[in-house]
């Protein structure tokens, strides 16, 4: 049963799309696409990703203009010109990719979406009443630049919530959230679609779109599918409506733990800016053929974890980290690599790839060991192979391997940094919200990608707030909150709950030691 009970009105729809179309130069990104929603509605848009979804919203919002096709707010015809035009009508959205200026603060980046002037220590005041209210904790005098992606999504919600619109867009929100926390969420939601508000859910969590939306919309390469209730149909319906074929299942392999791999040892490391968090003594010993899960809310100490674990920041002790039984605590990220560590970062776009570079490029900047580089030049002819296998392989949607990394989808940009890496042999895979903002189908093969490389030996350490797919893809879970490591746990003997409770802080202190064993 719908677990959203309030009562909706048959009446016109606050908004309506009519046969939109939107062409760009290399893809039809929506054809003849209608979507209406109600007053009071929360309505999912489901599809994969590339498939005119994103397209869609900013067209409501006024960021991207459509070719063809009519919308109409309250029955009237209108013209959303731009995102101010939205904001007037009561439209906000939560974009999936952040609309936000690096150099000001959280409360300043606010302020640009409000009208008037404000009082910023007032506005402060009200971002973290907003904020802990709806269980999204923010420091409101924090420069951006400093936040992780998951605090600067936070930060997407509540200036969309300050804002008391009547039509509310949400992209993916919940992805830095603990269960409790999405369920507060969610009761939010309710209580503003009962109170009027409507509200366009997208989320490739299928679970979430079945609990909480009354109707969703497929969209399915640019067109649309069709229109069902959510509640009324299973996840895996759901899915294969998305993407058009059987949705394949996760293969799990016997779990074969190996040697320790990489081992870190009472390693503490200041945090990353005045508004960090300090590592607090972590010690894990990470073994070959394990996936270790490490689960926390954004901002809890994974940014810094990463950087000294990857190379990315110089630990004073060489030997509070040891890779394949080497101290690299004074390593940097290129010699870390050479013994056999790859690194997939959470900030796909500036970080995981250059954004106006092409694939071919951008498998270099990372994979040029692999017979790129001859005496000191370039391959160009090996470097678009591996570029070409990669896409191959991991079933990357691009024009080609001269496509600019900054054209392609979250989820096929995703799939093919996730390829750059593992066909580099890696001893040790570390890898940051492997998943986030990627589709369901994208989803299930980097899953599985990671699994199998730890049936093949590899140490797989996953850093992920997305708590359901640590529970599926990892053997064992351990928490970080506040810079200190909570115990492990086999996943096989936990739930979501508990690690949730751990997630909010709540688990046993001490010098926590990571060890991986067979499950």
């Amino acid at each position: 049963m719908n677990s959203a009970t309030h009562k909706r009105t048959d009446s016109v729809p606050l908004i309506a799309l009519h046969n939109i179309r939107k062409q760009y130069p290399a893809v039809l990104a929506v054809d003849d696409v209608s979507l209406s929603v109600k007053a009071g509605e929360i309505h999912a848009v489901l599809g994969e990703n590339g498939a005119g979804k994103s397209t869609l919203m900013k067209i409501i919002y006024g960021a991207v203009r459509p070719d063809a096709g009519r919308v109409e707010w309250n029955g009237q015809l209108v013209n959303i010109a731009s995102p101010g035009e939205a904001r007037e009508l009561g439209i906000a959205m939560v974009f999936q990719h952040f609309a936000l200026f690096d150099s000001i603060t959280v409360a300043e980046n606010i302020s640009l979406a409000l009208p008037g002037k404000f009082d910023l220590k007032a506005l402060a005041a009200r971002i973290t009443e907003v904020s802990q209210r709806y269980g999204l904790p923010l420091n409101p005098l924090r420069p951006v630049h400093e936040l992780s992606v998951g605090e600067r999504q936070r930060v997407e919600i509540v200036r969309c919530l300050l804002q008391s619109p009547k039509l509310l867009i949400m992209d993916e929100p919940t992805s830095v959230l603990t269960p409790q926390a999405v369920d507060q969420l969610f009761e939010t939601l309710r209580i503003l679609a009962a109170e009027g508000t409507a509200i366009v859910y997208i989320s490739h969590k299928l679970d979430e779109i079945r609990r909480l939306c009354h109707r969703a919309t497929i969209l399915r390469g640019g067109r649309y599918i069709g229109e069902v209730d959510p509640a009324a149909e299973t996840e895996r319906r759901l899915a294969e409506l998305m993407i058009g074929r059987d949705f394949p299942e996760t293969q799990h392999h016997a779990v074969v733990a190996g040697g320790i791999t990489l081992e870190t040892m009472a390693l503490s490391v200041p945090g990353d800016g005045p508004f960090g968090t300090a590592l607090n003594r972590v010690t894990l010993r990470l073994h070959s053929g394990q996936i270790l899960g490490i689960a926390g809310i954004s901002g809890n100490g994974q940014a810094e974890l990463l950087a000294a674990l990857t190379g990315e920041f110089l630990v004073d002790d060489a030997q509070s980290i040891w890779l394949n039984g080497i101290p690299i605590g004074r390593m940097g990220a290129s010699a870390r690599r050479r013994l056999g560590m790859v690194y997939v970062p959470e900030e796909r776009l500036g970080r995981g790839a250059v954004p106006p570079m092409t694939l071919t490029q951008n498998a270099l900047l990372t994979g040029y060991r692999q017979g790129m580089v001859q005496r000191g030049l370039v391959n160009a002819v090996a470097v678009a192979a591996y570029a070409a296998d990669c896409i191959r392989e991991y079933d990357v949607r691009c024009g080609g391997t001269e496509s600019p990394a900054q054209s392609l989808s979250g989820g096929n940009l995703q799939k093919y940094i996730v390829g750059r890496e593992l066909r580099q042999s890696p001893k040790v895979m570390i890898v940051a919200q492997p998943t986030w903002g990627v589709d369901v189908a994208a989803s299930a093969l980097i899953r599985q990608q990671i699994i199998d490389q730890a049936a093949a030996g590899v140490a797989v350490l996953v850093v992920s707030e997305d708590l359901g797919e640590i529970l599926e893809v990892c053997n064992q879970v351990a928490v970080i909150a506040g810079g200190r490591l909570s115990p492990v746990r086999d996943v096989s003997a936990t739930n979501a709950q508990e690690i949730g409770g751990w997630m909010a802080g709540r688990f046993p202190t001490g010098d926590a030691v990571l060890m991986a064993h067979a499950a």
